[in-house]
Order: structure tokens, then C-alpha cells, then sequence
């Protein structure tokens, strides 16, 4: 199972929300290319990034940030957040971004994913952020009436190979991950399921690997102390 440390840009510094809200912020670091750095020197082998205010707006507002992190690693990166546009897709995969990931647009605009997933493959990656079993969008500011599984079931027609699934009551609380509705998703289709959102301790990690999850993004319990990158990937060899 590959562990994501996560980087969410706000403003063009590292930042956490607390379950997607804006208004609650705490700032990690000044530079995200820095940070990514750490996470590199400390063993990721793959990083997480978010442009929060991309995913808000709908306009890629730090798309230097992340191609100055994509050009500072030498480990893959995966980037979400206000891509709802071919345009924007091509810019992060020109800037050296691996994996692009589409969120709200995978509902609002199907010929986009569908346009996207036929150019560059497994490069696109669906974000599934749910509320109560059901898709949010807009930076988590709408509720959809799709249900999450149901979502999945149209992302296998399309062809998309990997899927990062959010809780966001989880999000930024440290109570551990959805592992429920993560079995649900991960039993649902052959699609590579990453879990997001409250995975802060090793048994939750030790728990989703038992699952066979593809992947587990980690964000606040790397940033307030309470899980060591270094450590867990040491002990997963």
C-alpha cells in the first residue's frame, strides 16, 4: 500500500483545514516545495497535493507552486483541486505531475473526464469526497444526490483506474478513517481505491493495508506529530 503524505496549498503556503472548512486554517509551512522535500528525504515515494483554492474557485490559482514542487522531487506527484478543464490537465502533466485528479468536474462535466481519461490513462484519477454516502462538490461546499458507489460504477465505463475516496466528517479529526464505507468502495470494482481523510494512528494504516486498499493519504497526524512518515514506512518493509 503506497502512503501519500499530503500538501494542501492555500495562498501558495502548506495549510490544513479542519473537514474541508475554510474558515478553520492552521498554516504548516511558508513553502510547500520545502515540505514536499521533507516527505521525500523522509522516504515518500509518492506526494499528495491540493490547490484549496483551485478546488473552490475552479481556477488552477497555484499551479506555479506545484510545478516548482513537481520540479523540486524526484518521486511522483499527484495533484487535485479545481481542474475542470483540459487546459489545466495539460499544463500539471507538461509541469511534470503524474497523476491528475478531478473531482467535482467528474460529475458536472462527463465528456471532460471522459476527453481526459482517453488522452492520458491511468494519469487520471477521480476524487470521491462524500458526505453521509453522498458526493460532495466545490470544495465540499455542495452535496450531491449521487450516491459514492454509484458514482464508481459509471467511473469503471469511463475507464479511470485509480479513485481517492475522502470522508469529510473524517477529514482533519484524527478519529480514524470511514473503514465501512471504504470496504464498500473497495469491494464495489477493481478500481484502486485510495483512503482519505482521518487516517492518523498505525493501526489505522495496519488496517487498511489488511483491506488491500491501493493507498492511504495522510495529512494532519503527519503534521501535529502523531505519525512519523519515516517510521511507518520503515515498519511496512
Amino acid at each position: 500500500m503506497i502512503l501519500f503524505p499530503a500538501i494542501d496549498i492555500r495562498g501558495g503556503k502548506c495549510v490544513r483545514l479542519i473537514q474541508g472548512d475554510y474558515d478553520q486554517e492552521v498554516v504548516y509551512n511558508d513553502s510547500p516545495t520545502d515540505m514536499a522535500k521533507e516527505w521525500q528525504r523522509q522516504g515518500a515515494e509518492f506526494i499528495h497535493v491540493v490547490d484549496l483554492d483551485g478546488a473552490k474557485t475552479g481556477d488552477s490559482l497555484n499551479r506555479e507552486a506545484i510545478e516548482k514542487i513537481a520540479k523540486a522531487v524526484q518521486v511522483p506527484v499527484q495533484v487535485g483541486g479545481g481542474i475542470r478543464s483540459m487546459e489545466i490537465v495539460d499544463s500539471h502533466i507538461a509541469n511534470g505531475v503524474s497523476r491528475v485528479i478531478i473531482g467535482t468536474a467528474a460529475i458536472q462535466d462527463k465528456q471532460f473526464l471522459k476527453e481526459a481519461v482517453e488522452k492520458y490513462g491511468a494519469k487520471i484519477a477521480v476524487s470521491i469526497d462524500a458526505r453521509n454516502g453522498f458526493v460532495a462538490t466545490d470544495g465540499w461546499t455542495e452535496t450531491s444526490e449521487v450516491k459514492a458507489v454509484d458514482l464508481l460504477a459509471e467511473l469503471v465505463e469511463v475507464g479511470v483506474e485509480t479513485v481517492v475516496y475522502t470522508d469529510i466528517a473524517k477529514d482533519g479529526m484524527l478519529q480514524g478513517p470511514n473503514f465501512q464505507e471504504l470496504k464498500v468502495m473497495n469491494d464495489a470494482s477493481t478500481i484502486d481505491i485510495i483512503a482519505s481523510g482521518g487516517v492518523s494512528t498505525e493501526e489505522d494504516i495496519h488496517k487498511l493495508r489488511e483491506m488491500n486498499m491501493y493507498g492511504a493519504i495522510i495529512g494532519k497526524a503527519l503534521y501535529e506529530g502523531k505519525l512519523s512518515l519515516e517510521k511507518v514506512l520503515e515498519e511496512s518493509k
